[in-house]
């Protein structure tokens, strides 16, 4: 849940990276801090807060004549686990010989057994973290290899990380290695990187290499021309060949480009992320190749694991699923899959869905999966990335980097993938017809011109939301695949906007949750499903029949809208059935908790406790 980035090379390395802390601040917030090594040995400053406040700091340096300067550095910005956010408790640590300094990410389960062995042999320790037992632990083994030390501790620890490492005495040479947290190698004509996420990067180099586990890396100075400045080894220290992969995205699109937050840039992005997942999915691309490739015939059972929104993806894909392949889903939080008795095996599909690729629980539920004997999917927008590598077959999101913490854009692509797989299953299975097949793929082509019609009015949406900033509670309500998206509605305001919510499903109302609607209250109502349209319209009256207010998101039969009253705001949808009628939904969702957020004049892309990718548990 932290970003780390390291560079070693010809040019200053300070610049470099509190740049590409910059691309990495959506991992964490609570703390920032650079280690560089200059003339005097490792020079650290670190800070409680936003990387603003460091860079505050480092030009209070630079007017004092006393500014950071070096060729090889590490940077980190935090987001605490083990330790409150606070300036001793930021990364870099350095152990108490000043002689090897370290970033982490992940979390070290076993550190305070390693802790106290290290005070019973005198060692101080200056924090009350977790990662600072690898700086003390590693020079406690340091003999003049740092390679050895570093396959000791990672040898010594039980948890996840991913650590860039420099050593004092070994002044051209930047160390890295992980376990169960992402970690890039950067390669470019000027220098060397590491770091968490291609963005942090994206700016000096396109070329990378991903680090699997227990792999470690040794970055030199020098350029890319010479083989020797990169490599890669496995824990008896034998070398390891990796591939140098061009990764496509532009710099633009981890840039914002005008907007004031990354979450309305990629909210704006819908349509081509769509188009472009798509393509990939029906017309040409390796995802086409993929979808090909699975044999459904053999399961007798889907089951969709994941966490947060990408649960909510899957809620939603289980009434798509159901509905037209007539098979059986069960859709599970990754954080208890793991953790329950799951009736699987080599019968059972599971499919995994993330933004990141990294998520801990989802990494958890898949291994557990797997050793059952069940395969696998997953959905995935990072190429590369550990469930991209694990899972026996993997789509790809075509949403590229996503910045702001709450997804918007590779949600709707994982909706869209989740769509044409299951109606590839359908057919596979018999269920849908070359016509009816046809049909549905025609909508799913239509969604990104209809999420443009939307995004081309948004004055209502914006209009509507700033009336709704002191609201203390917001409730949505929704009926079959309409409840489904109403919890990532919900989801979505909450984290933003830091009202609470609540989602529930409209049948439900009478059954406790409308003891909690009173003079004022706001109630979003989801209204796709034609069919059901009196049922949601008859739980709106029960509402409004009790002081609340309606917000009504979706398609009204015929004739119906003339029934809207002072109490009830309508926010149409374009037509389109009601399988796919979430595609829409969400992005009138979307944009309703960003204007609530922006209103309330929250830091939107960074919402306070949270960070983008849950790498720990």
């Amino acid at each position: 849940m932290c970003g780390i980035i390291g560079y070693i090379g010809e040019d200053d390395a300070v610049d470099i990276i509190v740049d590409g802390l910059k691309k990495l601040e959506y991992r964490g917030y609570d703390s920032a801090g650079i280690a560089i090594y200059g003339r005097n040995g490792f020079d650290v400053v670190k800070q409680k807060g936003r990387l603003a406040i460091l860079e505050e700091r480092l030009a209070v340096r630079l007017k004092e004549n006393k500014p950071l300067a070096g060729n090889l550095g590490i940077g980190h910005t935090r987001w605490a686990t083990h330790g409150e956010p606070s300036d001793i408790n930021s990364h870099p640590h350095v152990g108490s010989k000043n002689k090897i300094a370290v970033v982490h990410n992940g979390i070290i389960e076993n550190y305070k057994q390693l802790k106290e062995r290290l005070e019973n042999w005198g060692v101080s320790f200056a924090s009350q973290t977790d990662s600072e037992v690898i700086a003390q632990l590693a020079e406690h083994y340091y003999d003049g290899d740092l390679i050895d030390a570093v396959i000791k501790v990672s040898n010594a620890v039980e948890g996840s990380y991913a650590l860039g490492i420099m050593c004092i005495d070994e002044p051209d040479m930047l160390v890295a290695v992980k376990k169960d947290n992402p970690l890039i190698i950067g390669i470019s004509d000027h220098g060397n990187f590491i770091a968490s996420d291609v963005p942090a990067v994206l700016k000096h180099t396109n070329k990378v290499c991903y680090l699997n586990d227990k792999e470690i890396a040794v970055l030199r100075r020098g350029c890319a021309a010479n083989a020797e400045n990169v490599l890669f080894f496995n824990m008896d220290k034998e070398p390891l060949h990796k591939d140098i992969e061009t990764v496509t995205w532009s710099m633009d699109s981890a840039e914002k480009d005008g907007y004031p937050h990354f979450m309305l840039k990629e909210i704006m992005e819908q349509p081509k992320v769509l188009r472009d997942t798509i393509q990939s999915a029906v017309i040409d691309g390796n995802n086409k190749n993929i979808l090909e490739k699975i044999d459904i015939s053999r399961f007798n059972k889907i089951v969709i694991t994941a966490c947060g929104s990408a649960y909510n993806a899957g809620v939603t894909a289980k009434y798509v699923f159901e509905k037209i392949c007539r098979i059986s889903v069960e859709v599970e939080l990754a954080s208890e899959f793991r953790y329950k008795d799951a009736i699987i095996n080599n019968k059972t599909l599971v499919i995994l869905v993330t933004q990141s690729g990294e998520t801990a629980d989802t990494i958890a539920a898949m291994r557990e999966a797997k050793s059952r004997g069940a395969a696998t999917l997953s959905i995935v927008n990072v190429v590369g990335s550990t469930i991209a590598k694990e899972t026996d077959f993997c789509l790809f999101t075509a949403a590229g980097p996503e910045i702001a913490v709450a997804t918007t854009k590779a949600f709707s692509a994982q909706l869209v993938l989740l769509y044409i797989l299951a109606i590839r299953f359908a057919v596979r299975l018999g269920k849908l017809t070359v016509q009816e097949e046809q049909n549905y793929i025609n909508e799913i082509g239509g969604l990104p011109d209809k999420a443009s019609s939307i995004l081309e009015r948004i004055g209502s949406i914006q209009m509507y939301a700033s009336t709704c900033v002191g609201y203390k509670s917001i409730f949505f309500i929704g009926r079959n695949i309409d409840y489904a998206i109403s919890l990532e509605g919900s989801l979505k305001l909450k984290e933003i906007s830091y009202i609470h919510s609540e989602a529930y499903a409209g049948g439900e109302l009478k059954h406790g949750t409308i003891s909690l609607v009173e003079e004022n209250t706001l109630v979003v109502a989801l209204s796709n499903c034609l069919y059901l349209y009196g049922k949601i319209m008859s739980n709106a009256e029960q509402v409004i029949s009790r002081g609340a207010k309606v917000l009504l998101i979706g398609s009204c039969p015929e004739g119906k809208a003339d029934t809207m009253n002072e109490k009830l705001y309508h926010i149409s949808l374009p037509q389109v059935t009601d399988l796919f009628s979430p595609s829409l939904s969400v992005i009138v969702l979307q944009l309703f908790s960003y204007y609530v957020a922006a209103n309330k004049g929250l830091d939107i892309d960074k919402p306070r406790n949270l960070a983008k990718s849950v790498t720990v548990e």
